[in-house]
């Protein structure tokens, strides 16, 4: 099975690559680095042109995706994006959509899959920053959080697979539907449907990589 797009983002969308990791696990890396940048902040006007820069591979559905990703980033303008994503995210009191693995599981926050998922990252050597105010289960920190875990040489495809599997298969392809019809998203639609054809792409990825 084809790797995902060939993703190569600049610092901030960046996943941590090192020496001896495979080049499937490195643009999957990037994959998940850039759809967590998407996330984690309004996406700047360097990640908007690389979006834009970047041709699909193929004709598939994660290379139709892309391309639609694409067109929108060509569209796109920096101040109308921002102010999108804080309607999505931020608002006023909370966004439209509340992009938290215990609040799609459970309706709750800081519930059960939260102190689940900070023993599973305690258990592989991740600390949380004093700086970061968000929980762990933020959609974009945990996509960062695989993007480390693929592009490290210390983490196997086991490792990729259990943790995918006990914190982002069981709710993030319902998030990424909620964004391409959440009311607030125009740019984000193209996000989501990318987001959700590379989440079934790592789902099939996965169960049959050994």
């Amino acid at each position: 099975m084809e790797p995902a797009l060939d993703i190569r983002p600049g610092t901030d969308a960046d996943a941590v690559t090192s020496p001896g990791v495979a080049d499937d696990d490195t643009v999957r890396a990037n994959t998940y680095g850039l759809l967590g940048a998407l996330l984690a902040n309004p996406p700047h006007g360097e990640l908007l042109d690389l979006l834009a820069s970047i041709d699909p591979p193929s004709a598939d559905g994660l290379g139709a995706a892309w391309s639609v990703l694409k067109r929108a980033a060509e569209r796109a303008e920096v101040e109308a994006v921002d102010d999108e994503y804080h309607d999505l995210f931020i608002g006023v009191g909370r966004g439209e959509l509340i992009p938290y693995g215990s609040w799609y599981l459970t309706g709750f926050m800081m519930d059960k899959p939260l102190a689940v998922l900070r023993s599973d990252l305690a258990a592989l050597g991740f600390e949380r920053q004093d700086e970061v105010k968000e929980p762990e289960d933020h959609a974009a920190a945990l996509l960062e959080t695989m993007a480390l875990i693929v592009a490290s040489p210390e983490h196997g495809i086991d490792m990729q697979r259990r943790f995918f599997d006990r914190h982002v298969a069981t709710w993030m392809r319902t998030f990424f539907a909620d964004l391409q019809t959440a009311d607030s998203a125009r740019f984000y639609r193209a996000a989501g449907q990318f987001g959700d054809r590379f989440m079934a792409f790592e789902m099939q990825y996965l169960s049959i990589v050994v």
